[in-house]
């Protein structure tokens, strides 16, 4: 017996997503997610190809499927699933005429199942393109006659400043346009009446990261993602030949790229346009920075230079001109590269499906909420929220920074920049010249033990060859302390070089080894050790059982003199399960490599077509990778340890998988994911779970498992993960410097090192703050090896959200 139609649900709005300006990656999740937040909430959703070109074209003929479709005002789930142009937009062949096409239509009604598996495809299937045409009053006065024949009162714009500039043009325009389209007979009064008014939002995507008010563009983290590999290929070919490579990267106006790339990649000079250099003779200063590497044994140098940099006068500075003064000056065989598009191209990383998605979601609300009177919107990013803020304020600081450069005001341009990019730039400087002075006076240098604790991590390496440079720059004495705290135990302790960490920044696992040994196997032999070795600082790498290590340590204070030093936790775990951080170091490379492994499981699923893949990922007792990697690949179902795993979780989860496959179209069902934890149940292991939907799917379906065990704690650290090294370990520096001053300044013959002296460093929205570490544990779940909050956990409901789950459990009849 079939289950009861439902009623016709008259659409809450129609709204359009359109793409503008250059291409970057990101754009298709940022399109996925508005299509079907807008369907879930009981909208309409169209696209719009070409950007504000296909706006302005609109459609020029419509099929009988294109006319039914407009005819039928029905936003109920089922009748929202498809609209049949999902794989002509996704494969390119759109223009072609055959059968069904695209040809001559640029406003597109689509439903959910035609955006399936966007996010992770580059570029923009919808198209973009810079149109003139749109420029003119007369074209926008076109593109608002398109929208309002097909009934949309509503626009997403996801493009650069340009863009969104346009669209608040064409909104503040937009009463005109009816007006005129009224007086000419091109629109009926009750059309007039329905579109009175134009909502509005805005998301920027740029991979430039160059719109103020935001803490990253959509695309910028690919494009960072494409640098570094690019990079970290040649730097093999250099150290081979021990070769100088200039490479020109993107950024007109911006220098993002090639500031993070230089300090992702160990770069030995950068050139920006915020930031000229500050000697008038640059070129005098560059090569006497070189040459001291070269002369102490570096075997390769590279030099990135942005394709807007500048020198102090405005005066272009090109990448074949530094190839020439390396080459007369310093005899250098030198190459340039010019990186170009292949920066624009490439699958999004997991980032940039992540925060793209979210964006998406929210525009939606803010399209949902948009009265007359509020204004138009952009969509950002601010300390890993989500945030709303006025399109036009974000676009008019974000043009500031080229005015304050052309009037050599540079540094109001660095001002009108995040503070982390200055931070970074000098970060950039702390770890790429070797004074021939150390900065600090004799009495307050250190002698630094530097060790890793737990598992490894990527951007462990990183953040060792960041504070080892460091501490030769001041003056300090770096030391490796090999195997953890049994290494320490065994003597294996050696002094680091400069030289000797130069290519660590682009290795994974960890070059000091590591264990899961804590301090207390024998305090007194630790405190021993300590005293023998003389350490003054401890910085400690790892992820819980660091922290762990470093409360046992701050809790023996008071029976070992020896642990009376500044002491810092520097989180690194893939887990990211450290208390009261947002992220560890690792976290995002490993989100990455299961990114990676899942689109070539999913791959396999949907070749397949009714295949379901149940995926086990590590993380412990923390659902972060689980969670997170749900949203950047599109799993249906996800298992954390948070939540757990019961039987009527199952039962759900079978009906909801019979429910979709049944409403796929024969011949083309898609191939799925199942996320797993590997500690989300005791009882119900993937295996079980595996077998469980292979036996209920019956003819639906099949199901197939997959562990990607390590395989995500190895391979190349990420882009983020390097940077978030080089900004961690440089903070620690200084804060064990700043603390060792104290303790010199003590009168008494015995120091007492203050408690706030042994501490973990955390990254709190996009700043960085310290936390002792007897105050930790006020926010630790010591059992489950986790922190009392964490701030991704609401990310669960939205993949239940972005599957449908709750429409197709509760509102959507099975087909008889």
């Amino acid at each position: 017996m079939s289950e009861p139609l439902l009623p016709i649900q008259k659409p809450k709005m129609k709204l359009a997503v359109l793409t503008s300006g250059g291409d970057s990656a990101g754009m298709n999740a940022v399109v996925r997610a508005v299509v079907k937040t807008a369907i879930a909430k009981g909208c309409e959703a169209w696209v719009v190809r070409e950007g504000y070109e296909g706006l302005v074209r609109g459609n020029a003929h419509d099929t009988q499927e294109v006319q039914d479709a407009r005819a039928s005002e029905d936003a109920t789930f089922v009748n929202n699933l498809r609209f049949g142009d999902g794989e002509l937009l996704k494969d390119g062949t759109g223009d072609y005429i055959s059968g069904r096409t695209l040809r001559g239509r640029y406003i597109v009604r689509v439903g959910w199942d035609d955006v399936r598996g966007w996010f992770g495809e580059g570029g923009t299937l919808i198209g973009t393109a810079r149109s003139t045409t749109f420029r003119t009053k007369e074209g926008r006065q076109t593109a608002a006659y398109n929208m309002i024949k097909e009934g949309i009162d509503a626009l997403v714009v996801c493009g650069g400043d340009g863009s969104l500039t346009g669209a608040d043009v064409f909104r503040s325009e937009w009463p005109q346009h009816v007006a005129a389209l009224k007086a000419d007979g091109q629109i009926t009064e009750e059309q007039a009446i329905a579109h009175q008014h134009l909502r509005i939002v805005g998301l920027v995507g740029s991979i430039d990261n160059d719109m103020s008010m935001t803490d990253m563009t959509i695309g910028a983290p690919t494009a960072l993602h494409r640098i570094c590999e690019s990079i970290d290929n040649i730097n093999s070919t250099a150290y081979s030949h021990s070769r100088a490579f200039v490479l020109e990267v993107m950024g007109r106006h911006c220098g993002w790229l090639a500031l993070m790339a230089g300090v992702s990649c160990g770069a030995d000079f950068i050139f920006i346009p915020e930031n000229p250099p500050a000697e008038e003779k640059w070129e005098d200063h560059m090569c006497k920075m070189i040459q001291s590497n070269r002369e102490i044994g570096q075997r390769k140098t590279i030099v990135i230079v942005a394709e807007g940099a500048i020198d102090r006068n405005l005066n272009p500075i090109r990448a074949d001109y530094i190839k020439d003064v390396l080459t007369d000056r310093l005899g250098l065989d030198t190459r340039v590269t010019t990186l170009g598009h292949t920066q624009r191209g490439g699958a999004p990383c997991a980032y940039d499906r992540i925060m793209p998605t979210l964006q998406g979601i929210e525009a939606v609300e803010a399209l949902l909420q948009a009265t007359p009177d509020t204004p138009s919107f952009m969509i950002g990013v601010s300390e890993n929220k989500i945030i709303r803020v006025p399109l036009m304020e974000a676009v008019a600081m974000t043009r500031s920074v080229g005015v304050a450069i052309s009037e050599k005001n540079f540094d109001k341009a660095m001002s009108l920049r995040d503070p982390e990019f200055a931070e970074m730039l000098d970060g950039f400087h702390a770890t790429s010249i070797l004074e021939k002075e150390p900065k600090l006076p004799q009495h307050q240098r250190m002698r630094v033990g530097i060790m890793h604790v737990g598992a490894p991590a990527g951007g462990m390496n990183a953040a060792t060859r960041t504070a080892v440079r460091y501490c030769l720059r001041q003056g300090h004495v770096p030391y490796a302390i090999h195997n953890g705290f049994l290494g320490l135990l065994d003597d294996n302790v050696h002094q680091l070089s400069w030289l000797g960490v130069d290519t660590w920044m682009t290795r994974g696992g960890s070059e000091l080894g590591t264990n899961r040994k804590l301090p207390d196997i024998d305090l007194g032999a630790v405190a021993a050790k300590f005293q023998q070795y003389n350490f003054q600082a401890l910085l400690m790498i790892g992820g819980f059982e660091t922290f762990n290590a470093l409360l046992i340590l701050d809790n023996a204070r008071k029976h070992y003199p020896a642990f009376h030093i500044p002491m810092v936790h520097l989180p690194a775990t893939i887990s990211n399960n450290v208390p009261m951080t947002e992220f560890s170091l690792g976290s995002d490379t490993s989100l990455n490599a299961l990114v990676s492994a899942c689109d070539a499981i999913k791959q396999s699923a949907s070749a397949s077509r009714n295949r379901v893949f149940v995926v086990e990922t590590q993380g412990g007792k923390c659902g972060y990778i689980a969670t997170m990697g749900a949203l950047a690949t599109g799993a249906v179902i996800l298992y954390t340890p948070e939540r757990g795993i019961d039987l009527d979780m199952l039962r759900r989860d079978v009906k909801f998988l019979k429910r979709r496959y049944t409403l796929d179209q024969a011949g083309k069902a898609e191939g799925r994911l199942v996320l797993r934890n590997e500690c989300a149940s005791d009882v119900y292991s993937t295996d079980f779970i595996r077998r469980m939907l292979k036996e209920e799917g019956g003819s639906l379906f099949d199901s197939r498992s997959a562990s990607l065990g390590h395989t995500l704690q190895g391979g190349i650290p990420s882009p983020m993960d390097r940077t978030r090294a080089v900004r961690l370990a440089l903070n620690s520096m200084a804060y064990m410097e700043r603390h060792h001053i104290e303790l010199l300044q003590q009168q008494s013959k015995v120091k007492q090192a203050p408690p706030e002296s042994a501490a973990v460093v955390t990254i709190q929205g996009t700043k960085v703050k310290w936390v002792p570490v007897q105050e930790m544990v006020a926010h630790a779940d010591m059992k489950n090896r986790r922190g009392t909050e964490a701030w991704w956990d609401e990310y669960t409901t939205l993949v239940e959200e972005l599957v449908g789950r709750q429409q197709l459990l509760e509102r959507v009849p099975l087909p008889v």
